[in-house]
């Protein structure tokens, strides 16, 4: 359990001394939360709602999800540059290793939308409950080990960190934007309502616009949304431990 730790703890670590990494990191949500808070934020108004409120949750999902695949691409870092030899070889078993840097990299993720949802208080976004916001940390923390285990399981098979950034964009673009982060999901076409059920981020920006702003769209509501980011982190973290045991340096 404690080199669990030391390896937590050096992802943490990493982005703190990274101020280049924090502000880059928070640039993107900042300008959605500009340019589509305040550029569609009228016709909401007009609809008789608040896009703000809608708006932010999702962009605390978007900001989670772009920062935990870091945690895919330092696997690919790592191994160009020699450090994951040298930790492949010390006395503990790969699992411990991988779980090691998806939590360290789920954590920093959560430290970011965390941050995301303090600026969103900056713009006037406000939680319709204060004690829900530590279940909505949970959430966030959810979603983070998703997709830290995501970026591991696609960083296992590639050496090559282009291909990755651009596997990556491939794949998340899309289930950012079927999501339900920017635009409701009612109404879609049969073929992308699926594709929206089947996407582990819609039910993460669900929970979290359910705790923050009390919008839910599922029938089952919150009990659907966790449990199935529970159960999807759990077998991505399964699948990223063995994809890691297979890894070749």
């Amino acid at each position: 359990m404690k080199k669990i730790y030391y390896l937590w703890v050096r992802q943490i670590k990493k982005y703190l001394r990274s101020r280049a990494r924090m502000i880059g990191t928070l640039a993107q949500p900042v300008v959605f939360l500009l340019m589509f808070g305040y550029g569609f934020g009228n016709t909401f108004s007009a609809a008789g709602g608040n896009y703000l409120d809608y708006l932010a949750p999702g962009i605390i999902g978007m900001s989670i999800i772009f920062t935990a695949i870091f945690t895919g691409m330092e696997v690919i870092w790592d191994r160009q540059f020699g450090f994951l030899k040298e930790t492949l070889v010390a006395p503990m078993s790969r699992f411990d290793v991988m779980l090691g840097r998806t939590l360290g990299g789920a954590t920093v993720a959560t430290i970011q939308g965390f941050i995301v949802l303090i600026i969103s208080l900056i713009f006037g976004f406000r939680p319709v409950s204060w004690p829900l916001v530590l279940w909505a940390i949970f959430i966030m923390f959810l979603i983070a080990l998703i997709f830290s285990s995501f970026g591991t399981i696609i960083a296992s098979f590639l050496d090559d960190m282009q291909a990755f950034s651009l596997i990556l964009n491939f794949i998340i673009q899309p289930m950012f934007f079927l999501s339900g982060a920017l635009f409701p999901l009612q109404g879609l076409p049969i073929e992308l309502s699926v594709i929206s059920r089947i996407d582990p981020l819609t039910y993460g920006v669900d929970a979290l616009r359910f705790l923050l702003s009390d919008i839910g769209y599922h029938d089952l509501g919150l009990g659907l949304d966790t449990t199935v980011l529970v159960v999807v982190s759990l077998v991505l973290l399964f699948i990223g431990g063995y994809c890691f045991e297979k890894i070749q340096v």
